[in-house]
């Protein structure tokens, strides 16, 4: 089945999957993972970059 072009740009970085939960390998009382939430520096956690040509127009 062929795939649509997306519209929106998504992040390089992380590939659209701005968050990620990561486990310290430790347990909580309850016998849960405690886990951390990392969120992609290059586009804030949001997936979406904004393209290059909107940033560089700047100046004259």
């Amino acid at each position: 089945m062929p795939q649509r072009a997306q519209n929106t740009p998504i992040c390089r970085d992380c590939d659209g999957f701005a968050t990620a939960a990561i486990t310290t390998g430790t347990r909580n009382g309850d016998g849960s993972r405690s886990t951390l939430r990392v969120t992609c520096p290059a586009c804030k956690g949001t997936g979406y970059v904004l393209p290059v040509a909107v940033l560089a127009r700047a100046g004259r």
